[in-house]
């Protein structure tokens, strides 16, 4: 599977505050997950992608709630393939993988939500109001 990093998230005290990306990542980036943590709720996948600093390949453990627009998708990369199969990912069918992309964009929406209690501030760049205006 495949997501990309939201380009915007909502940060500090009560979410007032705007990072662009994560700190592993820059926003926008397209990571390739190879593992979730289904014990807790999928909040946390296992991820591959170029880094922020470096571009180099990176695995990192990164929060759901950071990607979007997860879907289903061969990987031909073969740096991504060595570095999957050395992290001992799973294989998934298909389907399997068309389900788990479908959950894991309903969840990454409900913990964006959820995660800062507070309201948005105004103008609002987080991925959700930035979505609702397109």
């Amino acid at each position: 599977m495949t997501a990309n990093v939201v380009r915007w998230r909502r940060y500090g005290d009560g979410g007032q505050e705007f990072r662009p990306g994560t700190r592993a990542y820059r926003g926008g980036t397209k990571v390739y997950i190879v593992d979730t943590y289904p014990g807790t709720g999928h909040e946390q996948v296992s991820t591959i992608g170029r880094g922020r600093g470096s571009g180099r390949w990176i695995t990192i453990d990164t929060g759901t709630r950071h990607l979007h627009a997860f879907r289903a998708r061969l990987v031909y990369s073969p740096a991504v393939l060595r570095r999957a199969e050395a992290y001992g990912a799973p294989s998934r069918s298909r389907e399997e993988a068309e389900e788990l992309a479908a959950l894991l964009e309903r969840l990454a929406a409900d913990c964006r939500d959820t995660h800062h209690g507070a309201p948005h501030p105004t103008p609002c760049l987080c991925h959700a109001c930035l979505n609702a205006a397109e």
